[in-house]
């Protein structure tokens, strides 16, 4: 080996010319992390995740309780507001005023931050206060839980299409 030729610290396989411009360590090219001062090694680059995406386990038990209580308010309200206005094209504004609250709570409560997983739990809190307006409507109305359920094709897929722009909302406040 020749006084030119360094070995990669993190790769001591290769053989390489390039070093950190921070700290002069050797680096090889799969290393190299190019930063707007130049090439760098992995330590000194400092990759990390943003602040916004690094979610706690605490976050999620914090954001896991808000939905639950909102899809339960939600629900309840929904039903409610269903019952009165017997209307079955409104549910397709009711579930996407749901979902921007529920999504909205569930991000006040977890600092703003979003991610993935905070997405999927207002998108199933969604689900859940669907379940608990048709739930709701079944004890106002004083029937079982089965009589509740949309029963026509054309109510069917209203509630369905409902059901996916609340998701919608929901999933858009946290990605």
């Amino acid at each position: 080996m020749t006084p030119d030729e360094m070995r990669c610290a993190a790769h001591p396989g290769v053989e390489t010319r390039l070093k950190c411009a921070k700290c002069g360590k050797p680096i090889c090219p799969k290393c190299l992390v190019q930063t707007l001062v130049g090439a760098r090694c992995p330590d000194c680059a400092r990759l990390y995740k943003l602040p916004t995406y690094s979610i706690s386990s605490q976050y999620y038990l914090r954001a896991s309780a808000a939905a639950l209580a909102m899809a339960a308010v939600g629900g309840i309200v929904w039903g409610v507001i269903e019952w009165v206005i017997p209307i079955f094209s409104f549910n397709l504004l009711l579930a996407p005023g749901v979902g921007y609250g529920i999504g909205e709570v569930v991000s006040l409560s977890v600092n703003r931050k979003r991610g993935t997983g905070l997405a999927a739990i207002a998108g199933l809190a969604i689900v859940i206060s669907y379940i608990v307006s048709l739930w709701f409507i079944s004890f106002l109305v004083g029937t079982s839980f089965y009589q509740a359920l949309p029963l026509s094709i054309i109510n069917i897929v209203y509630h369905l299409l409902a059901l996916a722009l609340g998701i919608f909302f929901a999933v858009n406040r946290l990605r």
